[in-house]
């Protein structure tokens, strides 16, 4: 295999292709971990409701919710489900699904590779049947509506609904009660064949491994299915424009106090993932330095009774959308947009970040992240997520290491604007 290293993060991965299959498989060793972990993800998520199949001109639309959905139905098999499997062996398996990707995994601390067996085996063999594709429609339902009874989800949707115009980020993961009904036996094959296509999915191990024996262990499971090369898939978006769609979604529910989220519309990442991540990474510290625990503004709002240490900010940072997002429980939500907005105001003028400031959230921002490298779900989760986008975790610390306040104060001015703000809250009935 293939090895790449990082003298920053003090960390190997070795890599391979599996041709003609198009697998990337990828081992980050972690000698003397008692714990193994493994993914194994494609690239297909909530957003890809359009696109055209390989081999077909025509673009083809389906239902809000059907990655989430066929994600649900691997775990399905016709003398059982895939969960028994792993219990057998010791280990625990789940999955996830998010605007852009789904991942199957699974951790253990013994029988590491018949697990990587089961998890590509069950993968890569779907049992779709019309009566539980039926039976699996109730079953999201329920998940739909109580996700909907749920105020911090609910604050969260509507605001990318109050973000977004057209574009599917404004759409639940899982869709909607509505949407799933149009799902069925042949619409999950059809995605299936498109997006589960070996060459749009990448393998990722971590633990004690041998990298030779993971990469050989996955060559073995692919070589007698007799995959052929496909063609990269072409997904369409709609064109979303730059501003948002509403300014503010207000709703009353069964809350003790009500709950804000503030966003920031950004524009659609580029075409060079360096740049994106970089944008990533300044917008980060930016956040950090404006709301972080260790500011002046979130002492403030604290002192004030405006937040607790629940509030947060974050930034989201897709392949075609991108947004910040802050805030939380609060007793006035009126007077926490307003202290918000004018501690922003404030920052934005010429001495308004301190480079102390600055030079300690960039240290920080370090350390959290070499933190991580010691949970391996964590560091699976980064690897995935940096990969689907065209880079690698490995590239995180060089990018992190260059940026300077200048960048953080010209993002300021560029992005935390009003013109680009939405407002959602949930207010007690």
């Amino acid at each position: 295999m293939h090895k790449i290293t990082s003298q920053l993060l003090g960390e190997n991965l070795y890599y391979d292709v599996i041709e003609p299959a198009g697998l990337q498989v990828w081992v980050m060793p972690k000698r003397g971990y008692k714990k193994n972990y493994a993914t194994f993800a494609t690239k297909y998520g909530s957003v890809d409701r359009e696109f055209i199949v390989p081999g077909t001109q025509a673009p083809l639309r389906v239902p809000d919710g059907i990655a989430h959905f066929l994600e649900h139905k691997l775990f399905e098999e016709p003398d059982g489900n895939v969960f028994d499997h792993f219990a057998e062996l010791g280990a625990a398996c789940n999955a996830y699904t998010n605007y852009e990707a789904t991942t199957y995994l699974f951790s253990c601390t013994e029988n590491f590779y018949p697990c990587l067996e089961t998890l590509l085996d069950f993968v890569q063999n779907p049992f779709f049947t019309p009566e539980n594709v039926a039976k699996e429609k109730g079953i999201i339902e329920q998940e739909l509506r109580m996700y909907e009874d749920s105020p911090r989800w609910r604050v969260s949707s509507n605001l990318m609904k109050a973000i977004f115009h057209h574009h599917p980020a404004r759409v639940d993961i899982g869709g909607t009660v509505a949407s799933i009904q149009e799902i069925d036996a042949e619409l999950l094959q059809k995605c299936y064949r498109t997006f589960y296509h070996p060459s749009n999915m990448v393998l990722f191990a971590t633990g004690d491994l041998d990298p030779d024996q993971v990469l050989a262990t996955v060559q073995r499971d692919l070589s007698p299915r007799g995959y052929e090369p496909q063609a990269p898939i072409k997904r369409l978006f709609p064109s979303e424009p730059g501003s948002c769609y509403q300014s503010r979604i207000e709703e009353k529910m069964v809350v003790s106090q009500p709950i804000l989220k503030l966003g920031f519309k950004d524009g659609a990442p580029g075409a060079d993932p360096t740049a994106n991540l970089r944008r990533e990474i300044v917008t980060g510290i930016l956040l950090e330095m404006l709301f972080g625990k260790s500011s002046q503004l979130y002492a403030t709002l604290y002192e004030q009774g405006l937040i607790d240490q629940r509030f947060s900010a974050h930034y989201m940072n897709g392949a075609t959308f991108a947004l910040s997002v802050l805030g939380g429980e609060t007793r006035d939500p009126e007077r926490l947009i307003e202290l918000v907005t004018g501690g922003i105001a404030a920052a934005q003028t010429s001495d308004g970040l301190d480079i102390k400031d600055f030079a300690r959230v960039r240290n920080k921002t370090t350390g959290e992240l070499l933190h991580l490298l010691n949970r391996l779900d964590e560091v699976a989760y980064l690897f995935n997520d940096y990969h689907f986008r065209g880079t690698s975790l490995f590239v995180y610390p060089e990018v992190l290491a260059s940026v300077t306040l200048k960048e953080v104060h010209d993002r300021l001015v560029e992005h935390l604007v009003p013109e680009n703000m939405a407002v959602s809250i949930i207010w007690p009935e």
